[in-house]
């Protein structure tokens, strides 16, 4: 049974090690002597699981960065049958869901998105689709809590979820530049705030008399 699984937890090593190196250098700089010194595989291991270091960071991002998008953010949202309460919780709690590193080495996303969407046509899709990704799934948990009575009905939540999206990725962007965890957490609380000010007044007072 271990034999049989030895090949998929040696890719998974190699994912991980691959997106730590990427995370801190970034993807052109990225090291693939690191990446196998940090997993003390041999070069031939790394190139039957991915021929090229391209494949190597398509991977990183369909795999580990939207894997995290999706255990931190999507599902919840997606599962949640309060989605607006998930998405306040989630905004609120995200500075302490993160590695400690997170906020002074950016967003993986949109680290690659700023270095590689311009110069790699493949990259650029794939970052692009998780980043669609990210708005449907709050598009769809504004929209959810629109039915619920939860979200004004004037609302426009394909835009709110563009400009939550937008903000949050900013937030982060900002703290990075600043190396500031505590920049970050502020930014977020306001984020929290312009979302609740979406809510109708008796969601936001029942969500005060719940809390």
């Amino acid at each position: 049974m271990d034999t049989a699984r030895q090949p998929d937890l040696t890719r998974q090593d190699i994912l991980d090690a691959a997106f730590c190196e990427i995370h801190r250098c970034g993807f052109q700089a990225a090291s693939i002597a690191n990446i196998l010194a940090n997993t003390g595989l041999t070069k031939g291991a790394l190139y039957h699981h991915f021929p090229t270091k391209q494949a190597l960071g398509l991977a990183v991002i369909d795999e580990v960065i939207r894997g995290r998008l999706e255990g931190l953010i999507f599902k919840p949202l997606r599962e949640s049958e309060r989605p607006v309460e998930m998405l306040l919780e989630i905004i609120a709690t995200i500075d302490r869901k993160v590695p400690s590193d997170f906020v002074m080495l950016g967003c993986p996303l949109n680290n690659l998105m700023q270095e590689m969407s311009p110069l790699d046509e493949a990259f650029k899709e794939r970052l692009g689709g998780v980043l669609g990704v990210w708005q449907k799934t709050v598009e769809g948990a504004l929209k959810r809590g629109q039915k619920q009575g939860e979200i004004r009905a004037e609302v426009d939540y394909k835009a709110a979820a563009l400009f939550v999206v937008s903000a949050w990725e900013g937030c982060i962007g900002v703290a990075k530049s600043m190396q500031s965890p505590k920049a970050f957490s502020i930014c977020m609380k306001q984020l929290h705030g312009y979302v609740q000010g979406l809510m109708t007044a008796k969601a936001e007072k029942g969500r005060h008399k719940g809390g």
